[in-house]
C-alpha cells in the first residue's frame, strides 16, 4: 500500500501536494478542519491545536492503514500570528505550539508504527526555521522546533528506511501569507523584490519538491531551501 497523510490539505501548498501524490497512486488523508476539494482525497475533520482531535484522527488512520506500507507523511499545517515577545502571552504561545510542534509529535508516533522502507516525514517549515524576523515570535520559535525535531528524527530513526526533511519555502502565495500580509499590490512587490525572481513563491513549486523530497532518501536529514534565492540583509 502506497499511502499519503497530509495536514493542511484543504488549501495551498498541502493540496497541491495532496494532488500530485494522487497522480502518483498513492491513497491520500488530509487532515484539516476544512475538506480537500479534490474528489479523490479521504478528509479526516482534525483540529491539530487539540489532542482529543489529534487522536481520533489517528485511530482511524491506523484502522485504514492496517498493516502499514509506503507512507509520505508531510506536516504542511501551520498557525501564525502576529506577535512579538513582550507581547506574545503564554497561552498564545501554547496554542501555536499545539499546532506547529505538538501535534507533529502525536501524528508521529501514531503513524510510524506503520511506516515501512520507503518512507517519509516531511516537515514544511519556513526560511523562517533558521532566522527572525519582527513580529512573527510564536511562529518564528515553532519553526526552528521543527527544525530541531526533524533532526532528531532523522537520528533516532537510524537504520529504519524511513527518511526526513525539512523543507523551508520562502515567501509563498498561499492564504496564510494573505492573512498576514494583505493583497497591496505594493506590499506585494517589496516582498518579491526580496528574491532574485521577484515574484513570489506558486505553492505548486513547494508541492513539486515535497513530491520529489519523499522519493529520494538521500536527502536523510537536510534541510532543503526554496525561496527563489532570497536576498540577505
Amino acid at each position: 500500500m502506497k499511502a499519503a497523510i497530509i495536514t493542511g490539505a484543504s488549501v495551498g501548498i498541502g493540496r497541491e501536494t495532496a494532488a500530485l501524490l494522487v497522480a502518483d497512486g498513492y491513497r491520500v488523508f488530509n487532515l484539516s478542519r476544512r475538506q480537500c476539494p479534490l474528489p479523490e482525497v479521504v478528509n479526516l475533520a482534525c483540529d491539530l491545536a487539540a489532542d482529543e482531535s489529534v487522536a481520533a484522527a489517528v485511530a482511524t488512520l491506523q484502522q485504514e492503514l492496517n498493516g502499514g506500507g509506503e507512507i509520505a507523511l508531510v506536516h504542511n499545517a501551520s498557525q501564525m500570528l502576529k506577535d512579538s515577545c513582550d507581547v506574545c502571552d503564554s497561552d498564545s504561545l501554547r496554542l501555536v505550539m499545539e499546532t506547529n510542534v505538538v501535534a507533529i509529535n502525536s501524528l508521529n508516533q501514531g503513524i510510524l508504527p506503520l511506516m515501512q522502507t520507503g518512507s517519509s516525514i516531511i516537515y514544511v517549515g519556513s526560511t523562517l526555521s533558521e532566522k527572525a524576523v519582527p513580529s512573527s515570535f510564536s511562529y518564528v520559535v515553532s519553526k526552528h522546533a521543527q527544525l530541531g525535531m526533524m533532526r532528531a528524527t532523522c537520528q533516532d530513526l537510524m537504520g529504519r528506511g524511513i527518511h526526513t526533511a525539512l523543507v523551508c519555502p520562502g515567501f509563498t502565495d498561499t492564504e496564510m501569507l494573505r492573512t498576514h500580509i494583505g493583497t497591496d499590490p505594493e506590499v506585494e512587490g517589496a516582498i518579491a523584490a526580496m528574491n532574485s525572481f521577484n515574484r513570489l513563491v506558486q505553492p505548486v513549486e513547494i508541492a513539486e519538491l515535497i513530491q520529489w523530497a519523499h522519493g529520494h532518501p538521500v536527502i536523510n536529514g537536510a534541510v532543503l531551501h526554496a525561496n527563489l534565492g532570497q536576498r540577505e540583509a
